[in-house]
């Protein structure tokens, strides 16, 4: 399945014993029977076993925002994921490479023009956490089960002309939420929607975004189904696109890439 996004792609996942001791215990995760069972449908959909046990990913593809609704000019680019909660992305373009890393709670940019190597600020960090709490990796892994987030079945929408999609929802206890929804047909995952709030520069004031993620284009690499087009939509309008050229399941995937270099020459 595979559709981090790229603005991007657990929280931590790793916590020293003594920390988790001193902390409360997360509220219990709790799923419906429906919703599960359509969970259970959408892995057998996108390979089962097979998808369950991928530990890393390394897409190429081109990034295309969409200013005003429109389409601007792709910019290619080349990501690294190793699950749960480490991902880098590399853009280039223009004559310019930019260097996005995460790795659990914490990242970092490099701006090759800029010539400037620095820690990402905590709304950036925020934003990565928030791809991977909506990502369909997320929900399929049941590492939502971790945050005692509540699993539940809304129902069946309209898709398009003779087709329908059932529908799950993910509640967190801080009142987050997502929606994911599969074709009745085959169970293959199809839109994940959210809610974000952002403050208005202008006013000053909280304002509430309907975010969308549309999955199109799977294609089946080795059993495994993963999504080559994500269209991303803000409040119904458009607002980028990740085309994927080539995605490569279990490749090797060294640990010194998430790792902030000391400098900008020591980038690689």
């Amino acid at each position: 399945m595979f559709c981090r996004k790229i603005t991007l792609t657990l929280f931590t996942l790793f916590i020293f014993a003594a920390a988790c001791a001193a902390q409360p215990a997360a509220p219990a995760a709790r799923a419906d029977e429906k919703a599960e069972q359509i969970v259970q449908r959408a892995i057998q959909a996108v390979g089962g076993d097979a998808y369950l046990k991928v530990q890393t990913v390394v897409a190429r593809g081109f990034f295309t925002d969409y200013p005003g609704g429109a389409p601007g000019i792709p910019t290619r680019f080349i990501d690294y994921i190793s699950y749960p909660d480490r991902e880098r992305t590399e853009f280039t373009g223009g004559g310019n490479r930019i260097i996005q890393t995460n790795e659990q709670d914490h990242g970092w940019l490099f701006d090759a023009a800029a010539k400037t190597i620095k820690d990402q600020t905590s709304k950036q960090v925020e934003d990565f956490r928030r791809g991977l709490r909506t990502s369909v990796e997320n929900l399929l892994h049941g590492w939502w089960r971790k945050e005692g987030a509540t699993l539940s079945y809304v129902g069946r929408r309209e898709a398009s002309l003779g087709r329908r999609n059932e529908t799950v929802k993910l509640t967190y206890p801080d009142g987050f939420w997502i929606e994911y929804e599969f074709a009745a047909l085959d169970g293959a995952p199809a839109k994940v929607i959210h809610e974000r709030k952002e403050k208005n520069p202008d006013s000053d004031l909280m304002e509430k975004f309907a975010e969308e993620d549309r999955l199109l284009k799977p294609i089946n690499i080795s059993g495994i189904t993963v999504t080559f087009v994500v269209d991303h939509l803000r409040n119904g309008v458009q607002t980028s696109r990740i085309n994927y050229e080539s995605v490569e399941l279990n490749k090797p995937v060294s640990d010194s890439l998430f790792t902030k270099p000391a400098n900008i020459k020591a980038i690689k």
